[in-house]
């Protein structure tokens, strides 16, 4: 199976995932269990993990300050993880009910969430902890749920195979975003940024550490003075983002028909993406 397939499946599902931690819904979870933002982020992406020491989940999710995910792993735990992780899952329901209105009784649901599980049930997970977790974790009964559930697994399948390529390539956590932001010499070429504010905002880094992290970057002639990408720097750039669909690539050969399944999710995707809740994507209200 091609790696342009992976890069396409990651383009087309990732809103479905990440519309568990942009909903107008998180506030009343993190209300009932007392936790702030970090507590229900943490401990609802990484419930599957257990009662682990925080160092685990900073491990996994590579480029968070580890004393962020501290702070918001201790609450999640204090809290409890099974009630952390459901009321983020009643949050993420309500949130795919406005988003899908009268889809969310398609049976095409079903059938997209068969196929998907051929492959999750197929996939290999040696070096991927945060998609065994989630392969393991108990899967919900309704069929809107089970769909945010695969892209879940597969979403982590292929994050941690891009820690794995980022780890290889000698970066550091901050270098991994300061690189990821940087400007690309191709102005076509399609990519999700957050943009510095926000990255120091919600991964709980310093000025002085994206400063560092520029440096060293610069250093290595992987960024030019203005804290764009060099040639190399694209080049270094593109071949991680190759290495990490080519390990993804592997999963979707075993989904039966693939092609056919991402077209036949595209819908549900964009009804996530049009219900407004997502960066980007928010409506006056």
């Amino acid at each position: 199976m091609s790696s342009a397939l992976a890069r396409a499946a990651y383009e087309a599902l990732e809103p479905y995932h990440v519309l568990a931690y942009f909903n107008p819904y998180n506030k009343a979870a993190r209300t009932s269990l007392g936790i702030d933002q970090l507590g229900l982020y943490f401990g609802g992406r990484a419930a599957p993990l257990g009662r682990c020491p925080s160092a685990v989940v900073a491990a996994t999710f590579a480029n968070f300050n580890p004393a962020w995910v501290s702070h918001g792993w201790s609450q999640a735990l204090a809290a409890g993880l099974p009630e952390v992780a459901a009321a983020s899952a009643v949050a993420t329901d309500r949130a795919l009910r406005d988003a899908l209105g009268e889809r969310i009784t398609a049976p095409e649901l079903r059938q997209i969430v068969g196929a998907l599980r051929v492959g999750i049930n197929d996939a290999a997970y040696v070096g991927r902890p945060l998609a065994a977790a989630w392969a393991a974790w108990p899967w919900p009964d309704e069929a809107h749920l089970q769909l945010w559930h695969a892209c879940t697994i597969i979403r982590e399948h292929r994050g941690d195979g891009h820690v794995a390529a980022l780890v290889l390539a000698g970066l550091g956590p901050v270098e991994m975003l300061v690189l990821h932001e940087a400007p690309h010499p191709d102005p076509a070429l399609r990519r999700r940024t957050m943009g510095k504010e926000q990255l120091l905002l919600t991964r709980g880094w310093a000025e002085e550490d994206w400063a560092a992290a520029v440096d060293s970057l610069q250093s290595r002639g992987l960024l030019d003075g203005a804290g764009a990408m060099t040639p190399a720097g694209a080049t270094h750039y593109d071949h991680l983002e190759e290495q990490t669909d080519l390990a993804a690539a592997g999963f979707w050969s075993g989904v039966p028909d693939a092609e056919t399944v991402l077209q036949a999710a595209r819908p549900f995707v964009k009804a996530v993406i049009d219900v407004g809740y997502l960066p980007g994507t928010r409506k006056p209200r």
